[in-house]
């Protein structure tokens, strides 16, 4: 079980820095979504690939392979980059000291839609991290299903993330990002509460999970890539600290979520269960902000003010 949540991650490092810049260069935010929608559906879809990869390997390799295999993906990585283009142009380039760049992180949570955004995908992706990490006990240990049809159960997750992110692809020129992506919390916090109460009952056997579970991470279509484009293209002259802001958010609570899985385990599904109803609602409490009305003298006037 150790190897999902490893195998998780490896495949969930992709970096936002050069999509951050992309998108600043295309003018009209709906020119903006196609390619923010893709990347961010592909990096939503990453982290539940991780496990089937993991468990492929194993049918061909030891454990220690998903390792190798970990510093190979690491090493593609690096010698990418070095090939990756610098795209900013020279006079637009920050060479601030670190510790100024902190200063800007912060500056950039005492804005309320820009906090909305961020935490409403953050959030989400503690409940993500906590369904990566808590499946493979819920489901094979507990309701005794065999790797095989685990493995099924989890890749029904992938297909509900593609069915809503074609959904949110049609709809978005209609009813605009920022509706869809609190519909989509919405939905992620009535799964969430759905899950926490089959689990601390034990309502519905296997079902009981499977389909709350599966409500919840097909929003991943609706609060992803809605909840980034809607940073960046709100905020676009400080659309790389936003897009490094959002990502280390996502990786934070992504490693919280599982934390507290694993923290409070006792034996049943119920600690997923409650850590993914708390992500849930935490996304859409956040997802509020963005509908929100700015408090004057909070960048409300100049929302792309450095």
């Amino acid at each position: 079980m150790a190897r999902r949540p490893v195998s998780a991650a490896s495949l969930r490092q992709v970096p936002l820095g050069p999509l951050a810049h992309r998108l600043r260069e295309q003018p009209e935010r709906g020119r903006r979504m196609p390619v923010g929608r893709v990347v961010e559906t592909v990096m939503a879809i990453a982290p539940l690939l991780g496990p089937s990869v993991g468990g492929l390997i194993l049918h061909v390799a030891s454990w220690r392979a998903i390792f190798w295999t970990l510093a190979g993906v690491g090493l593609a990585t690096l010698a990418a980059l070095r090939g990756l283009p610098e795209t900013l142009p020279p006079p637009q380039r920050s060479r601030e000291p670190l510790r100024r760049a902190r200063i800007r992180y912060a500056e950039l949570l005492r804005h309320r839609r820009r906090l909305g955004y961020a935490g409403a995908g953050g959030f989400f992706y503690g409940g993500m991290y906590a369904y990566i990490a808590g499946t493979p006990f819920a489901y094979i240990t507990y309701h005794h299903v065999s790797p095989q049809v685990y493995g099924l159960l989890f890749g029904a997750g992938i297909v509900g993330i593609m069915v809503t992110n074609q959904i949110n692809a049609r709809l978005v020129a209609r009813f605009g990002g920022d509706r869809l992506m609190r519909a989509g919390t919405v939905g992620a916090a009535l799964a969430g509460a759905l899950l926490a109460l089959d689990a601390w009952a034990d309502w519905g056997g296997l079902m009981g999970l499977v389909l709350p579970l599966f409500l919840f991470i097909s929003a991943t279509g609706f609060i992803v890539a809605n909840s980034i484009a809607g940073a960046l293209g709100s905020f676009p002259a400080r659309a790389g600290s936003v897009s490094a802001l959002i990502g280390s958010l996502q990786y934070g609570s992504g490693i919280v979520g599982s934390a507290l899985v694993g923290a409070f385990a006792n034996g049943t599904p119920w600690p997923m269960g409650c850590v993914i109803a708390l992500a849930g609602l935490g996304s859409v409490l956040c997802a509020r902000l963005v509908a929100s009305p700015e408090p004057s003298g909070i960048g409300a006037a100049r929302p792309d003010a450095p």
